[in-house]
């Protein structure tokens, strides 16, 4: 989930508006994740799915 969504339990703000320390500190953990650290669990399944079937078309195609 992304930080943009999130609403913060101590001020009921958005955390991306950072108005409290609980806020900011959350954002900066999330701003932190990396590259991927937004991708819902669904994508990554998806894109899993998608390279186990290029490996196993591949495998086929090669024997």
């Amino acid at each position: 989930m992304t930080f943009d969504r999130l609403v913060c339990a101590n001020c009921a703000a958005p955390v991306s508006e950072g108005r409290c320390p609980v806020c900011r500190a959350n954002r900066e953990r999330l701003q932190q994740d990396g590259p991927f650290g937004g991708i819902s669990p669904a994508a990554l399944l998806a894109v899993l799915i998608v390279l186990v079937a290029a490996v196993a078309l591949l495998a086929h195609q090669a024997a």
